[in-house]
């Protein structure tokens, strides 16, 4: 038997390590620096092309909902079609193209990298940019008088934690289709819908009490109800539960995407 010192214990390592993930991060900032017009075009035009389309041309129409300006209305319900576009959208096809087309997660996953990290580092990068891509409504509306209170600034972290959960049912929902084709289906039969019974343009006080008990389980419309609180100064304790909303739907879908994923890897 040798004399010498026992080798130490080797570290156990954790189910999600961080430097996989800001490695995979970092892999997507490169790529996004090299297209960044496009990027930013892409996940903001069509949201301010709602806003002006509705805040200025329904504004000539509508002069207050709920007590608010009609623009200062949209500009705040805007923010998370925003967020939805600059996310689900951007996980569909960017995942199904790199695990299909490109071959790129092969490649990823045979480094040190698991599929947790994998899924939670691109849904992660997508999350904050839906976060910076949503608060593009808000800018606009204050260049037609929206007057925001001090706590607008939670409008970021609001807008990346609604990210974070659409990007990643972005990626389930990749990880669900047969072909890239069957995203049309997706966008006209879930994702637009979401959007509209949100409470975007249009208080749900109008709609039929199914339809607005249904808008709670919208997460969509907890984002936009606690935008619109955090712009106008009306923070209450009904926030609260909407937040714990948002982050059990971050949660649950993160853990689609993490499975689905694995299973289309596998196959």
């Amino acid at each position: 038997m040798s004399d010498g010192p026992a080798p130490a214990p080797r570290r156990r390592l954790r189910l999600i390590e961080w430097d996989a993930i800001t490695g995979v991060m970092m892999r997507e900032v490169i790529n996004f620096g090299a297209a960044w017009k496009q990027g930013v075009f892409a996940s903001t035009v069509q949201p301010v092309v709602y806003l002006l389309a509705f805040g200025l041309g329904f504004g000539q129409l509508v002069d207050e909902v709920d007590g608010k300006d009609y623009i200062d209305y949209v500009s705040t319900g805007t923010v998370a079609t925003a967020v939805l576009f600059s996310t689900a959208f951007n996980a569909m096809f960017g995942s199904f193209v790199k695990r299909e087309f490109q071959r790129t997660y092969d490649a990823i996953l045979s480094t040190p990298v698991d599929v947790e990290e994998l899924v939670t580092a691109e849904v992660l990068w997508l999350a904050i940019r839906g976060g910076l891509f949503g608060s593009v409504p808000i800018l606009v509306g204050i260049c037609f008088g929206l007057d925001p209170a001090w706590t607008t600034i939670f409008v970021v972290p609001v807008a990346m934690l609604t990210g974070f959960g659409f990007a990643a049912a972005g990626t389930m929902i990749s990880g669900m289709v047969r072909s890239i084709d069957d995203f049309s289906y997706v966008t006209s039969a879930l994702f637009t819908p979401l959007f509209l019974v949100a409470g975007t343009f249009f208080p749900l006080t109008g709609l039929p009490l199914s339809l607005q008990i249904a808008a709670e389980l919208n997460p969509l419309h907890h984002c936009v109800e606690l935008v619109r609180d955090c712009t106008f100064g009306a923070l209450d304790a009904i926030d609260l539960l909407r937040v714990g909303a948002l982050v059990l739907f971050a949660g649950l879908m993160w853990w689609g995407a993490v499975n689905r994923t694995r299973r289309k890897l596998i196959q």
